[in-house]
């Protein structure tokens, strides 16, 4: 895969990352497979956070609703980091593109 697909892949679901990582241009794309990974990450935590939280009367439903908006801005982060993979652009997302995982 070439340095555009693997960006690409790296966004689609966690197994993607994995494909994308191990199968494609992993120096080229190396940007977008660290920001994928952690909006991968960063969903994940949201969905574990929720499933602790939302047994817990009236501060976990009020726990569930900020969970709830964080999961839209988790997805609208991924939606911004595949358009950008696909215009081939290194633009770090906001509020989570500095965080660096992958050296």
């Amino acid at each position: 895969m070439n340095r555009k697909v693997t960006g690409i892949v790296a966004y689609l679901t966690l197994l993607g990352w994995f494909v994308a990582y191990f199968i494609g241009d992993r120096e080229g794309a190396k940007f977008h497979l660290n920001q994928a990974l952690v909006v991968n990450l960063f969903a994940i935590v949201l969905n574990i956070a929720s499933r602790m939280v939302g047994w817990i009367p009236l501060l976990g439903w009020i726990a569930l609703v900020i969970i709830g908006l964080m999961n839209f801005v988790a997805f609208v982060l991924w939606v911004m980091g595949l358009i950008y993979a696909v215009q081939e652009q290194e633009k770090p997302l906001p509020l989570l593109g500095n965080i660096q995982l992958l050296q």
